[in-house]
């Protein structure tokens, strides 16, 4: 399938009034920072501010542990830290987080959520293309990557990485936080009204919606060379995560090929895969999406670690035409047949309460705005 053609970024419409229920939007994000509702140990640079969440940013001190945990209803995730840590690790200079390993890493940002606002983290693009496993967990809350309307506390980031050991430093950002007033309903005939009026999955003429977009894999090698996807290699070097087009992508990746009239390949649970979207997808501006993860239905595998998909992703405007979404891939416990053209995901969209004042593009540093079958930023791009 052949990519987008290169178009300037799409610019924000004018925002309609705000809405009473959402996604809260860059705009509202500065405001939650500038009323005190998200706190730091250091100041929040614009930067961290994404369209339609906030970058979180690991603290100088990482907590090696003997397991995953939550803390409990009534308890604390420094309490369960003195209860299953092992050692603790320096990451103002950077340190080795390896992989197998679990780690947890007090972030620099707290919050103190009004009521009627909560939150939901998830990985960063890089992050998930790294195989990286980081979720969020908070004070006296049963589940990861949420905190509930009115949360006031510290936030942390579990970090486990499963195939490349890693060097991080205090302020990388792994995940992302997006703050959502109300809680409003999906709606199948809201996502169809969408899709007929912007058009959210390309080159299909009757689009699969039901509680989410239907997304399905390529495997077709259309694209010339037969290349599908890459294989992690195991036993690689550490990767640094703050070099930025350095690495040898062939040191870490092992390309995966289809030959003529091969349509499938077979997932071994023990690798990591990276492939790509069949359907080239967009996300309007006044909408952000979220790519739901496993579905036993569809599959023995998990898809997909980074899952949110910012206002503006494959948007540009008159001329828009999609960018296929990168897919992390995990077979779960045994070898798995995946065939091209299978339905991998669903992509679940959500009104924003209003239109953010910044769109995912290249004008924000957004790494993945063109892409296609695309590795981690870390990695030297093709020539």
């Amino acid at each position: 399938m052949s990519e987008p053609a290169p178009i300037s970024d799409p610019q924000p419409s004018p925002s309609a009034t705000s809405r009473r229920s959402g996604i809260l939007p860059s705009q509202a994000i500065a405001k939650l920072i500038d009323n005190g509702g998200i706190t730091a140990t250091r100041p929040i640079p614009p930067g961290q501010i994404q369209p339609a969440s906030l970058d979180l940013r690991l603290g100088p001190i990482a907590h090696r542990v003997r397991a995953s945990f939550l803390p409990g209803p009534n308890g604390t995730v420094m309490e369960r830290i003195e209860q299953l840590g092992m050692h603790s690790m320096d990451l103002t200079d950077g340190a080795v987080l390896e992989r197998g390993c679990v780690y947890i890493v007090p972030l620099l940002e707290s919050l103190d959520l009004p009521k009627s606002t909560s939150g939901a983290a998830n990985p960063k693009s890089s992050t998930g293309r790294l195989d990286i496993f980081t979720r969020m967990i908070a004070d006296g809350v049963p589940e990861f990557d949420r905190v509930p309307a009115g949360y006031s506390g510290p936030l942390y980031a579990e970090i486990s990485p499963r195939t490349f050991s890693i060097v991080a430093r205090e302020g990388d950002r792994l995940s992302q936080l997006r703050f959502r007033r109300g809680n409003p309903p999906a709606s199948d005939s809201e996502m169809r009204a969408l899709h007929d009026r912007d058009t959210l999955v390309h080159g299909v003429e009757d689009a699969d919606i039901a509680k989410g977009v239907a997304i399905s894999v390529d495997l077709s090698g259309e694209d010339g060379n037969g290349l599908v996807g890459y294989r992690a290699k195991h036993h690689s070097a550490v990767i640094d995560l703050g070099k930025i087009g350095h690495y040898e992508r062939m040191e870490f990746w092992e390309p995966i090929h289809t030959r003529p009239n091969q349509t499938s390949i077979i997932l071994n649970p023990d690798d990591f895969y990276i492939l790509a979207s069949a359907e080239p997808v967009s996300v309007p501006p006044d909408y952000a999406a979220e790519l739901v993860p496993y579905d036993a239905l569809v599959g023995e595998f998990r898809v997909h670690y980074a899952g949110f998909f910012d206002p503006g992703f494959g948007y540009t405007g008159v001329r828009r035409k999609g960018t296929r979404a990168v897919l992390e891939v995990r077979s779960r416990d045994v070898p798995f047949v995946l065939e091209h053209g299978q339905i991998v995901g669903r992509l679940a969209y959500e009104r924003l309460t209003e239109t953010p004042e910044i769109l995912y593009g290249t004008s924000i540093g957004s790494s993945y705005g063109r892409q296609g079958l695309a590795l981690s930023k870390h990695f030297k791009p093709e020539e």
